[in-house]
């Protein structure tokens, strides 16, 4: 009976402890952006905010350029998304139903592709963009962001598509369907959850990228994005904590959102993608 309470105590405990460790640089910086700067820079934590204040955000809000940030980040965001999940599905597919030469050599260049350090990439990803007289534009930062997500977005899909049985889809032929009918009215419905999961990554990915948009986009309101709107928090004594604060809840706010609407299906989405196929 000890041994069976214990066996079912420990692993409560463990869960509460890791719950409380990555939720309270969450909680604090959520309570930080509510805090008087007396509060802020007091040698006392303040853990709740009794006397709260939203100057932070307002501050943060009249920032400079702060709506051409946000307009670009979910422009690049959204673009390099739905890029990567229109192309992955035709490549997943090719992967998974057609036989080529050159099959094994691209799914194992799409696994390398996914390993691969995006940052030691950017010295030659800013020669390209300047070669081609694309710096500060939106235009290169969507186009590589869908490359940061693309790998892992085709070897989520392909599982999927490997999972749906063949059948499905010849039978759907025989009842006069061409091969690109049944793909749409058979197998894209079931793509739902490893669509809906890979979004969240991708989503997540670009919207939080940094040394890219540093690199590329230098002049400011051009082509910049949010991430690098947290860092303009400065004034002659510092780091304005209050206001980087209630621009990083800020920032977190859409990302906090898409997961609560797709927690379920994306994580069960990255679940079966992990062991089918």
């Amino acid at each position: 009976m000890r041994r069976s309470l214990i066996g079912r105590t420990w692993p409560n405990v463990l869960a509460v402890v890791l719950f409380v460790f990555f939720i309270f640089p969450v909680y604090w910086m959520v309570a930080t952006s509510f805090k008087k700067d007396s509060d802020i820079i007091s040698k006392t934590p303040v853990f709740i905010p009794f006397q709260g204040t939203l100057d932070h955000y307002v501050k943060a809000i009249d920032a400079k350029h702060f709506w051409t940030y946000v307009t670009n980040s979910f422009v690049v965001t959204v673009g390099a998304v739905l890029a990567s999940l229109v192309i992955a599905t035709l490549a997943s597919f090719a992967i998974a139903r057609m036989k080529f030469r050159g099959r094994k050599t691209f799914v194992l260049v799409v696994m390398v592709a996914q390993m691969a350090p995006w940052e030691v990439m950017t010295i030659a990803v800013y020669m390209i963009s300047r070669d081609n007289n694309m710096l500060n534009s939106l235009l290169p930062l969507t186009l590589f962001y869908m490359m940061m997500v693309l790998p892992f977005t085709i070897w989520t899909l392909r599982s999927f598509i490997a999972a749906v049985p063949k059948e499905l889809e010849e039978s759907a032929m025989v009842d006069g369907c061409t091969r690109t009918q049944a793909f749409v009215k058979v197998i894209f419905p079931l793509l739902a959850p490893g669509l809906m999961s890979t979004s969240l990554f991708g989503f997540i990915t670009a919207w939080n990228e940094f040394p890219l948009v540093l690199i590329l986009n230098k002049e400011e309101g051009q082509g910049q994005t949010l991430p690098l709107w947290l860092s303009s928090f400065k004034t002659a004594f510092g780091n304005d904590w209050g206001a980087t604060m209630a621009a990083s809840t800020m920032f977190a706010i859409p990302v906090l959102i898409l997961f609560v609407f797709l927690q379920r299906k994306a994580v069960g989405g990255l679940t079966d993608g992990a062991v089918k196929g």
